[in-house]
């Protein structure tokens, strides 16, 4: 891995991890299209640099997150499923699900859920619009379907985004739900990953995740903006189409 592709993965770390579309299956795509070897070291930093991200949601919601103990209560509640998901299925998700095959289903059958969702799921009036209105019934329900994101392709924020448009939230509080609940999900992921892999990480190669986390942290501030802006008056129908389109171009032509 070259420091051309250390810019590259970041940065789509960053872009890609709040947006439906998948940020492990982008990361996934372009070691492939990049030809980079899947070292254990290169494993590591797909996940380390999610760090970044999680100080951006950080940066955005501090004063949310200290101002309100339930609110940090209902995020422990919706991390329960993917938290115990995780820990029985971690080395079947480490060893066989990474390929590019389950990764391309994931993206395409996502995209047709997210297109589904937003062209058959009637709006309501009453519909949630504020996250600390959210009940612990629906975070728990929000976090089932996070839990299915541990495939690669699935997207933990379409899950999280598509059970909360289930669950009654209007799409501004689906998707700073669905940032918050990164928050938790995150952080177990990475210390998981972190401390398991610790022992072979070498000193020259803490500066490579230092510069990874830094342009992971940058871009995803930007791509957290971008999206609570978009759905003020946008679907996600768009994000439903790239993902379909991504993953046949993907399947047509790299082998």
């Amino acid at each position: 891995m070259n420091t051309i592709h250390i810019f590259i993965l970041s940065i789509i770390e960053g872009l890609t991890e709040f947006l439906p579309i998948s940020s492990t299956g982008h990361l996934i795509l372009a070691i492939k299209l990049l030809n980079i070897a899947e070292t254990d070291f290169v494993k590591t930093f797909e996940v380390v640099i999610q760090l970044g991200a999680i100080l951006a949601v950080l940066v955005v919601y501090f004063k949310k997150l200290i101002s309100s103990f339930t609110l940090i209560k209902k995020l422990i509640v919706a991390f329960i499923p993917t938290g115990i998901v995780g820990l029985i299925f971690f080395p079947f998700i480490k060893n066989f699900l990474g390929s590019t095959v389950v990764t391309l289903n994931g993206l395409f059958w996502g995209g047709i859920a997210i297109i589904a969702v937003e062209r058959f799921l009637p709006r309501k009036k009453d519909e949630i619009k504020k996250t600390n209105e959210v009940g612990y019934k629906q975070v728990l329900i929000i976090g089932i379907f996070q839990s299915l994101s541990v495939i690669p392709g699935v997207s933990r924020s379409a899950a999280t985004i598509i059970g909360g448009l289930l669950t009654g939230l209007n799409r501004s509080a689906a998707t700073e739900f669905s940032f918050l609940l990164a928050i938790p999900t995150m952080l177990a992921a990475t210390g998981y990953i972190f401390y398991k892999s610790c022992s072979f990480i070498a000193l020259g190669e803490v500066s490579i995740l230092a510069v990874g986390i830094a342009l992971s942290f940058l871009f995803a501030l930007l791509a957290i903006k971008l999206l609570l802006n978009y759905v003020k008056k946008h679907n996600f129908t768009l994000f439903g189409i790239y993902r379909i389109i991504l993953s046949a171009l993907f399947a047509l032509f790299v082998k």
